[in-house]
């Protein structure tokens, strides 16, 4: 039985939690105070079914993949790598962060997430996490995914996704 369209599959549990702390920089000289989240996330897959087994990819394997990046997130400081307003300075376990040069905060690098991203805002967070989920799935490659979108909430009625085509 050959299928012209293509499906939607979703996971969203409430273990796919991750509460952190985090501070964003604004445009100009702002830089929030720090502060937390009880962050929720969710991914949906786009796909054709694999005429073997009849779906779009396994949820166990989805669920697994997503508790585990969730958890690298769980109960730490979010730093953003990539921002240009903030200097990241690691001194043996403990990190430095300043703001445009002017000492900030002192976090133990055990409880800090360096993250490759410009902001810890919720849009770039459901772009690191879209993007990690990509690269598992190169890993081990499911050949009917055709996108995949990570959605990242910081608070109910409050969040961003992140959608990535494959093809």
């Amino acid at each position: 039985m050959r299928m012209r369209g293509t499906f939607r599959v979703a996971v969203e549990k409430d273990y796919l939690v991750f509460p952190a702390a985090h501070f964003i920089t604004f445009a100009g000289h702002r830089c929030e105070p720090l502060h937390g989240h009880n962050y929720r996330v969710s991914v949906t897959l786009d796909g054709t079914v694999d005429e073997e087994c009849w779906y779009v990819v396994d949820f166990s394997v989805v669920k697994q993949l997503m508790r585990r990046l969730c958890e690298e997130l769980d109960h730490k400081m979010l730093l953003p790598l990539e921002n240009p307003k903030l200097t990241i300075d690691e001194r043996g376990d403990m990190v430095h962060v300043a703001f445009q040069g002017a000492p900030r905060y002192v976090f133990p690098r055990n409880e800090c997430a360096m993250l490759p991203i410009p902001n810890t805002t919720v849009e770039m967070l459901a772009r690191y996490l879209t993007q990690r989920v990509i690269a598992e799935f190169r890993v081990a490659p499911v050949a009917t995914l055709t996108a995949i979108e990570v959605e990242v909430e910081e608070n109910f009625g409050q969040s961003a996704s992140y959608r990535e085509s494959l093809t």
